[in-house]
């Protein structure tokens, strides 16, 4: 028997396309004076806003096609494709990031004049705007990696465009053309920090690994102290989608389980461990032996 509470995410629609505008039109202008000052903190940012501009627009096509009813071919729908798309945008920008660095490392043997201020401006916009875009998907950022992966790049955009602004306020003041150079590896080492994370979620949840949030010991303590519960086995968590969790068992019973039985334990998983989707099968002790799972393989 299944059963399914699904965690209610808000629809992010016209979140994701408002956040694409804001930051297409952003990005365009960045390269534009980014290339004009010869700032390489500049291009470097615009780089990664395009690619959280791809970002968003994976994400939102995820979210889109998760929510398609399943079919006799794909039984659980597409909601794994959200997980897909995280792992597509983590190594996207892991691939941005090393063209960055390369360069940024390439601009210290040969330092280029700056348009500081130029660069101090267009870089306070972008504070304004990614910020903006931030808010937009914080509401649930904590309960789907989808979500989470649009909300951490443009948080992420806002804390590096200050420091551009910083990079620009250092070249106006001291003329330390060091300085552009310094700040794209600095740009490179935040969003790495948070990319890998989001990539070892990502890949986690592509291999059906237990997500963190779920205490698997906490878990299998429960089951196995159920009122007329002998033993449990094969046992099984993993991700449906980057916001639902499945959950498969086998109690093996003492007797005949009361009235209610599979439903308070169906909602004790939502409620308690964020189970959305729980299969339970009922195995009486005799019937243990001739279960094929329990078998040695």
């Amino acid at each position: 028997m299944s059963h399914d509470h699904s965690h209610h995410v808000s629809n992010y629609n016209r979140a994701f396309a408002i956040g694409i505008v804001l930051n297409v039109f952003f990005t365009t202008v960045e390269f534009i004076y980014g290339f004009a000052a010869d700032s390489l903190a500049l291009i470097a940012d615009a780089g990664h806003n395009l690619s959280d501009v791809l970002s968003l627009v994976l994400a939102w096509g995820a979210s889109v096609l998760a929510k398609k009813a399943a079919t006799e071919k794909r039984t659980y729908g597409l909601r794994k494709v959200t997980v897909v798309a995280s792992l597509i945008s983590a190594a996207m920008l892991l691939a941005a990031l090393g063209i960055i660095a390369w360069e940024a490392i390439a601009r210290f043997s040969e330092p280029a004049p700056v348009a500081s201020i130029t660069m101090m401006v267009v870089a306070a916009v972008g504070v304004v705007i990614n910020t903006a875009t931030a808010l937009l998907f914080m509401g649930d950022h904590q309960h789907d990696l989808n979500i989470k992966g649009a909300f951490l790049h443009m948080a992420a955009d806002a804390a590096v465009s200050l420091g551009v602004v910083i990079a620009g306020a250092l070249i106006w003041w001291k003329g330390w053309l060091w300085v552009d150079p310094v700040i794209s590896l600095l740009i490179v080492t935040v969003i790495f920090i948070g990319t890998w994370n989001l990539l070892k979620d990502s890949m986690n949840y592509t291999l059906d690994a237990v997500p963190d949030k779920i205490d698997m010991s906490a878990l299998r303590k429960y089951l196995e102290n159920l009122p007329d519960v002998a033993r449990i086995h094969d046992l099984h968590v993993w991700p449906l989608s980057t916001t639902e969790v499945a959950l498969t068992v086998h109690l093996v019973v003492k007797g005949s389980t009361p009235e209610g039985f599979l439903h308070q334990i169906q909602h004790h998983l939502h409620d308690e461990f964020s189970i959305e989707h729980a299969t339970i099968q009922i195995e009486s002790e005799a019937d243990e032996a001739y279960c094929s799972l329990e078998r040695p393989h």
